[in-house]
């Protein structure tokens, strides 16, 4: 199964600044990729962890049109549990960014390595519910980004994968027959 093919599937594009599937839905196929800092042309790309999985980004899009960026906005900024759990988060993940882009353009690699979760410059400022459930689903631990996950009605296919053309059916029937199903 070729990860690249089915995340640009799922996207209906090709992926930019690709490094890896970090978290696959339960039924084996990518849901959250790792990103590399810098695209292929060296533009920065400021989302380190993308939810590519479209049944779970159909659901986090219905949580933010249900007003659930304000709601979790306002709850990081009234919760002292809440509020340390995004501070870790934001600098785990600046930490993580400078540490994809020593690769190739070492940890002095531009400001774009100081942005927080989904790429804000102002982390107690959420902008994108999908930027904090990927990174809680790609580093488990991060409180605010789990809850915002137990907020989101369905996040996974109750019976089966959602084999329509955004994913890949054949990858999954090959899975299924590595795995002996």
């Amino acid at each position: 199964m070729d990860d690249r093919a089915v995340v640009e599937r799922q996207l209906g594009r090709p992926p930019r600044a690709f490094g890896r599937v970090v978290v696959r839905c339960p039924f084996g196929l990518p849901a959250v990729t790792e990103q590399e800092p810098y695209d292929s042309d060296g533009s920065p790309f400021p989302t380190t962890h993308y939810v590519t999985c479209p049944h779970l980004v159909s659901a986090i899009a219905r949580l933010e049109a249900a007003g659930g960026v304000e709601r979790w906005s306002d709850a990081a900024a009234a919760d002292e549990a809440l509020r340390r759990s995004l501070s870790r988060a934001t600098s785990e993940q600046r930490r993580i960014r400078r540490e994809l882009a020593a690769d190739s353009r070492g940890t002095d690699g531009g400001a774009s390595l100081d942005l927080g979760i989904g790429g804000s410059r102002s982390p107690e400022h959420l902008k994108c519910l999908h930027a904090h459930i990927a990174y809680a689903l790609a580093r488990p631990g991060y409180e605010l980004g789990e809850r915002m996950l137990e907020d989101v009605v369905e996040p996974w296919p109750r019976d089966r994968c959602c084999t329509d053309t955004q994913c890949d059916a054949a990858a999954f029937r090959d899975l299924r027959a590595h795995k002996g199903d």
